[in-house]
């Protein structure tokens, strides 16, 4: 039995006075291993947030079933934690009070100084300690999804969805909390889901990268396992060959799947140029 499993999982929409039904996932079915890190990619529109609010518990689904060790995922719980692309933070609390209060949530027997200590915990495990009383309106946007992310893991939850976290920072803030993000899945080992429609992104981070085809009523598409060694640098994989030929099969995969629903293919003699990307290391732009 896999850690999580969805199972011919669908979910439709009422939209309208008519309460006409608008499809979004059909026979979602997937198989996650405990400890693994998966990246869902895909074009905006096309039901990532719903798949990943579908795992949360957020939203229960019209068909199928959601299993988590076994046991059907009915709502929210402390055994997933969620990170939102707009950092859902209150604003009132400090950056010790967001995540106090989601510790305080998740672990309501304990004593004020286990709370204390788990709480300090997180937020020096995301390099925020010099900010802990500051209040998200003090804070960047970046600073802002690092509390987000230590509030999630605070609560030690056996899998953290990331649903497009880093889609609104800056390149640089991006790529400084992309390292982030896979130091902290070393250390911790959660089951990660991340929604993203960076492939870079999902190739930098994951295990595997699954496409999310365009809707209406959007499936899975085939599995793209990544290979490369850990821990990943931006640099190195610009050279790597292995990188080179997963990247362009999964952009040519997605770009396919988008040409069957919108109408239209590329010709197959269109001559498209050699074009490589460019990172900069976010250790060589500090100082």
């Amino acid at each position: 039995m896999a850690f999580l499993e969805l199972n011919n999982v669908s979910k439709s929409y009422v939209s309208g006075p008519g309460g006409k039904r608008l499809p979004v996932l059909e026979n979602i079915n997937l198989k996650v291993e405990e400890g693994e890190f998966i990246a869902i990619v895909g074009f905006s529109g096309s039901g990532k947030t719903t798949l990943i609010s579908l795992i949360a518990g957020l939203l229960n689904p019209d068909e199928g079933e959601i299993l988590l060790r076994g046991q059907p995922v009915l709502s929210p719980g402390p055994d997933r934690g969620v990170v939102f692309q707009n950092y859902s933070l209150l604003p009132w609390l400090s950056v010790y009070g967001n995540v106090r209060l989601a510790v305080g949530k998740a672990f309501p027997s304990w004593l004020p100084r286990q709370k204390d200590r788990q709480t300090h915990k997180f937020i020096d495990l995301v390099k925020l300690t010099p900010a802990v009383a500051k209040y998200p309106r003090e804070l960047s946007g970046g600073m802002r999804q690092r509390v987000a992310v230590a509030r999630a893991l605070a609560m030690n939850p056996q899998m953290l969805l990331l649903d497009e976290p880093l889609s609104a920072l800056d390149a640089l803030t991006r790529a400084t909390l992309q390292d982030e993000i896979e130091k902290i899945w070393e250390k911790e080992r959660k089951t990660v889901i991340l929604i993203t429609n960076d492939v870079d992104e999902g190739i930098l981070l994951a295990d595997r990268i699954i496409p999310l085809n365009p809707g209406p009523s959007a499936t899975l598409g085939p599995e793209f396992p990544i290979t490369l060694p850990r821990p990943r640098n931006r640099q190195q994989l610009n050279h790597d060959a292995r990188y080179k030929m997963i990247r362009n099969q999964i952009i040519e995969y997605l770009m396919d799947v988008r040409g069957d629903v919108a109408g239209f293919r590329v010709p197959e003699d269109l001559v498209l140029p050699d074009l490589e990307p460019r990172y900069v290391s976010s250790d060589s732009l500090k100082g």
